[in-house]
């Protein structure tokens, strides 16, 4: 028999996936009862996975009206972008005084699996890929992961899940319009060079461009 605090962790990670994703859009309202039936689950973990969700700031507990999904806006995503750029580049540049040939290995590594990678399971429109997914987190993660800083680099993950969520909002309009594997490459080439201002001003100008997207695409506009 499957444990209550296994029930509640498998709740969570599925719904806080779906939220992510945008299964469940900003603002919408997340009732026990459908949650519950499309979860194939109890109302109990059901309602610790939206409890814990609300403490994170996935979702917002509404005062005698139960639950809903965080909206979106363009303020929110514009403070996004310079904290990310602001915290990862710090992190880079920490990483980058650290340098060893291990690091430098695991990044070079990082970004050719992502780049034998596709993007999409299709070649005719944007399905989400969930191991480019996962290669691009831990491609991410591996340029700030020589930091030195257990909490810049938890950071720096939580950045990347309220980045992911705002991208999966407009990635199907930016698909096939954007060389994300050039982008990476140019961080990757300034590691390599040991060029740490090329290196920021690379991530930089990628995650600038990754708001600009999302921003004309119309999906972090305003509030939903």
């Amino acid at each position: 028999m499957t444990s209550p605090t296994t029930l509640i962790a498998s709740a969570y990670e599925r719904l806080r996936a779906d939220v992510l994703s945008g299964r469940w859009a900003p603002g919408q309202k997340l009732g026990i009862e459908v949650l519950r039936e499309h979860y194939d689950t109890g109302a109990t973990p059901v309602r610790e996975a939206l409890n814990r969700l609300a403490a994170e700031g996935w979702v917002l507990h509404l005062e005698q009206r139960g639950f809903a999904v965080a909206p979106v806006s363009e303020e929110a995503l514009r403070e996004l972008a310079q904290t990310r750029i602001w915290v990862e580049t710090l992190a880079l540049q920490k990483s980058m005084a650290c340098k060893d040939e291990a690091w430098e290995e695991r990044v070079v590594v990082a970004l050719h699996r992502l780049s034998k990678t596709p993007r999409s399971l299709s070649s005719e429109h944007y399905d989400e890929n969930p191991e480019w997914e996962s290669l691009h987190r831990a491609f991410h993660m591996a340029l700030v992961g020589h930091c030195g800083s257990r909490w810049l680099t938890a950071f720096c993950e939580q950045l990347y899940d309220q980045a992911y969520r705002y991208r999966q909002l407009a990635v199907k309009r930016a698909y096939k319009h954007r060389n994300e594997l050039e982008e990476h490459r140019a961080v990757v080439d300034a590691i390599i060079a040991a060029d740490a201002d090329a290196a920021c001003a690379a991530l930089e100008a990628h995650y600038s461009k990754t708001a600009r997207i999302i921003l004309e695409s119309g999906s972090g506009a305003s509030p939903v």
